[in-house]
């Protein structure tokens, strides 16, 4: 059964405390422990021993997607307190010192990028980061890849090329605006194309938006479930 879980940025702004709260709650059994702003970094880092995750049987962490240059040395020296096992998904944007990363080898997980971004959206992209980062492994943004192309062509060549880096997925659906929302029928038609290229040990990582009120925790578990059945039995189109 596919590991299933989510973003604690997702379920709760800068407070991962707050989101891991919801989660316990929950069946996730995946977790990724963001800190998308430089500011969160340090204090995530400090909390870890406090944190309980052994619910969690996949646990990454989300390194900030903007930096400071000053900043880059410092989060190489704070990121060898997590465990090694655990993936650290990276915005490909964000390297300044190429052979520095190179140093963390295979915890270093690559994400595809939305439109804002520079660098990072093709197939051709990423070649381009993994010739320099050979050891890197990849996660993919199912939503990402959706809104640089909605017919998921560019998606199968990405996931035809990297399949032995494949480590992670994220899986929401993305706006115009670049907001990760919940999943829609028409994102879940389009994703549906790629399912058969994820195999079933890769771990999903939600990022769908879940608004605040007395029935997050029942959110998330919908959430949860509509993504499950989407990784493992692909709707059907009308009129196929």
């Amino acid at each position: 059964m596919r590991r299933l879980g989510f973003s604690t940025g997702a379920l709760a702004f800068g407070d991962f405390r707050s989101a891991l709260r919801i989660l316990a709650s929950t069946n996730a059994t995946a977790v990724e422990l963001s800190a998308l702003r430089q500011s969160e970094f340090e204090p995530l880092v400090s909390a870890l021993s406090e944190l309980g995750l052994e619910q969690y049987s996949h646990i990454s962490v989300h390194l900030p997607s903007s930096v400071q240059p000053e900043f880059e040395a410092l989060m190489f020296r704070l990121a060898d307190r997590f465990p090694p096992e655990w993936p650290l998904i990276t915005h490909p944007n964000i390297i300044l010192d190429w052979s520095e990363w190179r140093t963390l080898g295979n915890r270093v997980c690559i994400e595809n990028m939305d439109e804002r971004k520079s660098i990072g959206q093709t197939r051709a992209d990423l070649r381009r980061i993994f010739d320099k980062l050979p050891e890197a492994t990849f996660c993919f943004d199912i939503g990402h890849a959706h809104q640089i192309d909605p017919t998921m062509g560019e998606a199968v060549l990405i996931l035809e090329e990297f399949d032995k880096k494949l480590r992670q997925l994220h899986v929401s659906e993305v706006n115009s605006e670049s907001k990760h929302d919940k999943i829609s029928l028409e994102a879940a038609r389009a994703f549906a194309i790629i399912v058969p290229l994820i195999p079933e040990g890769v771990p999903a990582i939600l990022e769908s938006r879940i608004p605040e009120g007395k029935n997050v925790s029942q959110q998330v578990v919908s959430e949860m479930g509509l993504v499950g059945h989407l990784l493992t039995a692909p709707i059907e189109v009308a009129g196929d």
